[in-house]
């Protein structure tokens, strides 16, 4: 089985921690094998990588914003193609439409899917004006909603790059106070001692789909003849309380047409007795106004959840926030 990832270190370590949990569902760990595929963010972005630690969303000022589907289109070719078997995407990396021809087969049990401030023990261990370095337009927007004199600075890179500019401490204008990241990232590269606080998920609500990995295969595979052995592959490592999850995350920034631009989060828990509970988070880039919403739903459509929270969250208002997050991103590309 061959799976197709990207070749910066965490994409890599994501997809050798799949490999391991298939390596033992097939019983050989000699049939499986990694290869390694450049995207177009890669090639547009050589050594960044950005989406690694960051939400594949929006820059925060002064630059284009960039679509999501940079990193996962080549992957997704070599999937069509027949180049590879399974693709392995963090999957906040997905976007809302897939390839046709392709779906998504399951994903592995969810890592923590907070965000982690690393040089601060936490936002009010921050001096006033505190200088504060992320990628993302959501973590950009809860933080500045958060404590509105902290200054948000715009920090690309992967996860060691933006740690090692963090540690340098250089007085003046590019100093960096802290920084905001997934504590996946941290967690699948052995690096949660960098960690100095983590932030409460319910007010600063994760990226939909962080701290999960997709697994990407093609449609139909098997027909006729019963499902493909890569989906059933997938199936056996796939952990349905993160599954459904994902779905849900999904299911509503799909309803909500959220594009890169939206300052959107969206996370999902299971709630027992067949439930999931769903929340949600969508503000404008300045931090200045923002909906959340939070509702029960059950596990076996977590779609409907989805597109149930978001026409609470529209009712409430979010549309408008969405218009203006759009109008505000062609502004300050």
């Amino acid at each position: 089985m061959r799976i197709g990832t990207r070749g910066s270190p965490l994409a890599l370590a994501q997809a050798r921690h799949v490999a391991e949990l298939l390596a033992i569902v097939v019983g050989d760990e000699d049939t499986i094998e990694l290869v390694t595929i450049t995207t177009s963010g890669d090639n547009a972005s050589p050594g960044d990588n950005s989406s690694d630690s960051a939400d594949p969303q929006t820059p925060l000022t002064g630059e284009a914003p960039a679509d999501k589907s940079r990193w996962v289109d080549t992957i997704e070719a070599a999937l069509l193609a027949g180049e590879i078997d399974l693709a392995v995407h963090s999957a906040k990396d997905v976007p809302g439409e897939l390839a046709k021809g392709l779906t998504l087969l399951g994903a592995p049990a969810r890592v923590a899917a907070e965000d982690v401030l690393c040089g601060a023990d936490g936002l009010e261990a921050l001096p006033a004006g505190g200088r504060v370095g992320t990628s993302s337009v959501r973590r950009a927007a809860q933080l500045r909603a958060a404590r509105e004199d902290l200054r948000v600075v715009s920090i690309g890179g992967n996860v060691d790059t933006r740690l090692r500019r963090l540690g340098e401490r250089v007085p003046g204008e590019n100093a960096l106070d802290a920084i905001v990241l997934a504590r996946a990232g941290l967690l699948r590269l052995g690096r949660e001692a960098d960690v100095g606080a983590v932030l409460d998920p319910v007010r600063f609500v994760p990226a939909p789909g962080q701290g999960v990995l997709a697994l990407e295969g093609r449609e139909g595979e098997g027909e006729g003849e019963g499902e493909g052995a890569v989906a059933v592959a997938a199936r056996a490592v796939t952990d349905t309380d993160t599954f459904a999850c994902l779905r849900a995350e999904r299911a509503l920034a799909g309803a909500l047409n959220a594009s890169c631009h939206t300052p959107l989060g969206a996370h999902a828990v299971p709630a027992g007795c067949g439930c999931l509970t769903l929340r949600a988070w969508i503000g404008l880039p300045d931090g200045s106004a923002w909906v959340s919403d939070e509702l029960l739903g059950g596990f076996y459509d977590p779609e409907a959840l989805g597109r149930r929270v978001a026409e609470r969250m529209l009712a409430a208002g979010a549309g408008e926030l969405l218009r203006r997050a759009e109008e505000l991103a062609v502004e300050l590309a």
